[in-house]
């Protein structure tokens, strides 16, 4: 039974917190804890690029879905699907920025892009056992999990209108990879693995610069310090990574590859691999 507490004029429940501002540095600071529960520690969650794979066609989304299928079926690693946007994402937020809507605005139209692809994939893949979690779901994961179902989830976190204002420009600085690597650090996902259309994190755009030099292994402290001039992911990322406490590997990969993804769910060295420590 909780105790209660008087004698300031108020009644209180007994805690460390109940008579203190919540504003107070150092009463913030003595809330860290390093026994966060761990909650889907045995789960991977797969992020399909938008641009770097929807927007290819069927020559690059149907032999990654039948890989995912494959795996899927196979029992051996239980996985969420994250999806992004690609060019509908980025021709609605030009047109949203044309028309002068602020940053919370733009941010509110990305996810319905998202939708789309979400969609697209389920098709694909619903001979396997797929749905579409609606955001905010999660834990709706528990009965998709046991039931055997794969879920596919859209990946721009839900901060619509209330996406803090950019530090450079109006475009939401909170994308796809930033919100499934929130969904992942939440929820202690075991992998968090991006497929994108490269081999991995180069030292520069390899799409743009032909001695671009591929990065395998790299710790977040040694990409903080000396970041590439152009990122393969939210930089938004790698800022709150240092923060957080759950996740301390991502991976990248080459969804162009068949056998990457597999391989990468192994826990095989493929792409790149990025560690906390």
């Amino acid at each position: 039974m909780s105790k209660l507490v008087t004698g300031d004029g108020r009644t209180h429940i007994k805690s460390k917190l109940m008579r203190e501002s919540l504003q107070d540095r150092d009463v913030i600071g003595a809330t860290d804890s390093d026994r966060d529960l761990q909650i889907f520690p045995d789960a991977a969650l797969v992020s399909i690029g938008g641009q770097s794979i929807f927007d290819r066609g069927r020559d690059a989304i149907l032999p990654l879905a039948e890989e995912l299928g494959r795996i899927h079926t196979s029992g051996k690693k239980r996985m969420v699907i994250g999806v992004g946007g690609g060019t509908r994402v980025r021709h609605t937020a030009s047109v949203a920025l044309d028309l002068g809507l602020p940053t919370g605005g733009v941010a509110q139209l990305v996810g319905a892009m998202e939708e789309l692809n979400a969609i697209m994939l389920n098709t694909l893949l619903a001979k396997h056992g797929s749905t579409t979690m609606p955001r905010d779901h999660f834990w709706d994961l528990p009965l998709y999990f046991r039931a055997g179902i794969l879920p596919i989830v859209i990946s721009v976190p839900p901060y619509h209108f209330w996406e803090p204002p950019s530090r450079e420009g109006a475009l939401p600085e909170h994308g796809s990879d930033f919100g499934l690597f929130q969904l992942a650090d939440v929820l202690s996902l075991g992998q968090l693995i991006y497929v994108k259309d490269e081999d991995g994190l180069y030292d520069k755009d390899p799409k743009k610069h032909d001695d671009a030099k591929l990065i395998p292994k790299i710790t977040l402290d040694a990409l903080l310090a000396n970041p590439p001039a152009e990122s393969i992911l939210d930089r938004a990322l790698f800022a709150q990574w240092k923060q957080a406490k759950n996740i301390k590997r991502v991976q990248i990969i080459n969804g162009l590859k068949p056998g990457q993804l597999t391989a990468a769910l192994d826990g095989e060295d493929v792409g790149t691999v990025i560690t906390k420590e």
